[in-house]
């Protein structure tokens, strides 16, 4: 009788959550009867992957945070090696998460597990002498942005699989499906206002760096309801000492997608959230605010030209990026005010996010072809 295919999938953010859940779900079509085991968050375990720790306990950012927290990242890298060797997966699949995921990929090959990563480190951007460990660990690397397989090859003479991006099949499905979403002003009243959407991000730290920044913004658009994308893995008190004096600012917890499917614009942190806004084709302001000693040190490591992957697939500036000191209430404001009125500039956007759209969708489903690839490679390797 064959031994059920068995994979073990380490994601630690939100973003991470979403992918490996389409991913954990192509693999189960393609292998019902394969046991999954893994990191990751509720996506994850509802396309029937075992949970053992969930994202919102890893989640830590920024130079000094990492330091503040070494003890607690050091014990949950010597657990999650525990739990590995106790599953005995066929494969280790990592997404993303390239902190803690190197880490363990490094230590993965000197015991002879096969490692698979999905999703890479973005090397091109900072940290780029990690390649070399990376080539050398690392079986199969999985991409999901169309420069990074040329970078790689190019530069490096390592053959990668691009896929595609895997938010291109999430988005277009919800674009079909819809919302039922009703948001509600403070008094309980549903809103009638055309909807501001707020993007502060998925942790507490960059949270409270930038939110208090965004809701000042709303005081100059009455006319508008500024609503709050809540982070699922974020309390709503959190969120609430910031929102209690703001009168057209309303928070939804968990629906991102549903609040971008009805925003008129967006004020959105940098990272994946910039890019998922573009493909629901909302105007956008990108926003970065951290910690001054993170952002020293980050400026003189960084070595691309912008931070929003909008702007680094398209290779040029589509989106306006406001970072550190010029993510400032009056510049934010400005922007919006152009994005909300400017008839030309909505015209060009549109054009640039169709092009964008183009671009990620022309591998076809990401998730199904990492999956494919994942499953062949596992056994090959076994045979």
């Amino acid at each position: 009788m064959q031994r059920e295919p068995k994979y073990y999938i380490i994601a630690g953010e939100a973003s991470g959550d979403l992918h490996g859940g389409n991913l954990v779900a192509a693999i189960k079509q393609l292998q019902p009867e394969s046991r999954i085991r893994g990191w990751g968050g509720d996506k994850m375990q509802a396309a029937g992957m075992e949970l053992v720790k969930h994202y919102r306990d890893l989640a830590f950012m920024g130079f000094v945070e990492v330091v503040m927290n070494l003890k607690t990242i050091m014990n949950n890298l010597r657990f999650c090696r525990e739990d590995i060797l106790a599953f005995k997966p066929d494969v280790l699949v990592l997404v993303d998460y390239p902190g803690f995921n190197l880490r363990i990929a490094k230590w993965a090959k000197e015991q002879g597990i096969k490692v698979v990563y999905y999703i890479s480190p973005q090397v091109w951007a900072w940290k780029e002498g990690r390649v070399k460990m990376m080539k050398r660990c690392i079986d199969k690397m999985l991409v999901i942005l169309p420069f990074e397989k040329a970078y790689y090859q190019d530069k490096w003479n390592w053959a990668v699989d691009y896929v595609g991006h895997p938010l291109i099949e999430e988005i277009d499905r919800k674009k079909r499906t819809g919302t039922d979403l009703v948001v509600h002003d403070a008094a309980g009243v549903p809103v009638t206002k055309p909807i501001i959407a707020l993007l502060p991000g998925s942790r507490k730290q960059e949270i409270e760096k930038k939110l208090p920044v965004m809701l000042a913004v709303s005081r100059e658009f009455p006319g508008y309801q500024f609503v709050v994308a809540q982070a699922p893995a974020v309390e709503d008190a959190f969120y609430q000492q910031f929102t209690r004096q703001y009168p057209n600012v309303s928070i939804v917890n968990n629906r991102t997608y549903d609040v971008l499917l009805q925003a008129t614009a967006a004020l959105v942190t940098s990272g994946t959230a910039t890019l998922e806004t573009a493909l629901f084709g909302v105007p956008e302001v990108v926003c970065y605010k951290g910690s001054e000693i993170s952002y020293q040190i980050a400026k003189r490591v960084i070595s691309i030209k912008y931070i929003s992957l909008v702007n680094l697939i398209m290779d040029k500036p589509v989106v306006k990026e406001l970072i550190q000191g010029e993510m400032n209430t009056a510049n934010i404001i400005t922007e919006l005010r152009a994005l909300l009125l400017d008839e030309q500039r909505k015209a060009t956007l549109k054009k640039d996010y169709d092009t964008l759209h183009q671009i990620l969708a022309a591998e076809g489903d990401a998730s199904r072809k990492a999956a494919a690839i994942i499953t062949e490679f596992n056994a090959s390797a076994a045979g």
